[in-house]
């Protein structure tokens, strides 16, 4: 049986691609990933990694360590969720992934009231915008607006984020839509449905603006710039926001809970979830009354 900490260099390599990524990711330095890998190939006497100048390149026997080396952080990785879900008690750290817009603006605001429920957990609570791996146990429990694929885990659509027009109530072309400029998404964002929706109401008329988080677009439309698609739960917040309903197709981003189904049952998971369900489906995430 090789080494599996030289086994899981060596993969780290592979993934990344470089010696000096691999140590990013393990957080060691560019010796160690150099001194694990060339150990590993020298107890199996091949060559798994053709280092180039600027990269590192998988040998053919080394794609095929590779493959069997996923299997073994798979496993390895399962024996760890397993251990974790025998804890029976309400107690240790779980981590929990979610959209930015969701923890900066919703459950970081509910902290409190979790640590007052469960006082012996430590929830680490991380936004991330990307699709986080529950099987490499990047995340415990992870949020999305998208359901979620990956093998092994569990999901399910706990609410929706329903969607709105916002603009200041002092925005010098309330009055006039045909003078209406939007704040949005950039290029790289294209693909988001809450862009499609937004432009498609746009129909043509400019963008006064584009900004890359739904924070921003709330901090630019209560700065009178423009129009802005927002969460209603934020829109709805904002004492000097109208929300425009007229010839405003209806909107909103389904929310998605997934957990690995090794760890579904533990006491201390199994908390954290019905925390996120509880806040998501709070009276706080309906579109609510115009507040003009």
């Amino acid at each position: 049986m090789e080494n599996w900490e030289d086994i899981r260099h060596f993969l780290a390599v592979a993934q990344s691609g470089t010696l000096s990524g691999a140590a990013r990711s393990l957080k060691v330095d560019h010796a160690t990933v150099s001194r694990r890998l060339a150990a590993l190939e020298a107890a199996l006497d091949v060559r798994l990694v053709d280092r180039l100048p600027r990269a590192c390149r998988l040998t053919a026997i080394g794609r095929q360590v590779l493959a069997r080396a996923m299997e073994m952080e798979a496993g390895a990785h399962g024996v760890a969720r397993l251990a974790k879900a025998a804890h029976a008690p309400l107690v240790g750290r779980v981590a929990l992934s979610a959209p930015p817009v969701l923890v900066a603006h919703l459950l970081a605001a509910q902290l409190a009231r979790f640590r007052a429920e469960y006082p012996n957990i430590r929830l680490s609570l991380s936004a991330q915008g990307r699709q986080v791996s529950l099987s490499r146990r990047e995340a415990d429990v992870a949020l999305r607006l998208v359901r979620p694929a990956e093998a092994g885990s569990v999901a399910r659509r706990i609410g929706t984020m329903p969607f709105g027009l916002y603009a200041h109530r002092s925005y010098a072309h309330l009055a006039v839509p045909e003078r209406w400029q939007f704040i949005a998404f950039d290029q790289r964002f294209a693909h988001m449905p809450q862009q499609s929706w937004l432009l498609g109401i746009a129909a043509g008329r400019p963008v006064a603006c584009e900004l890359n988080h739904i924070g921003e677009h709330l901090i630019a439309a209560r700065a009178g710039a423009g129009v802005a698609g927002l969460p209603c739960f934020l829109g709805e917040r904002d004492r000097d926001l109208i929300r425009i309903r007229d010839e405003v197709p209806p909107f909103a981003r389904d929310i998605w809970l997934a957990v690995h189904r090794d760890l579904r049952k533990t006491p201390a998971v199994r908390a954290v979830m019905d925390f996120v369900i509880s806040v998501v489906r709070s009276p706080e995430m309906a579109p609510g009354p115009e507040n003009g």
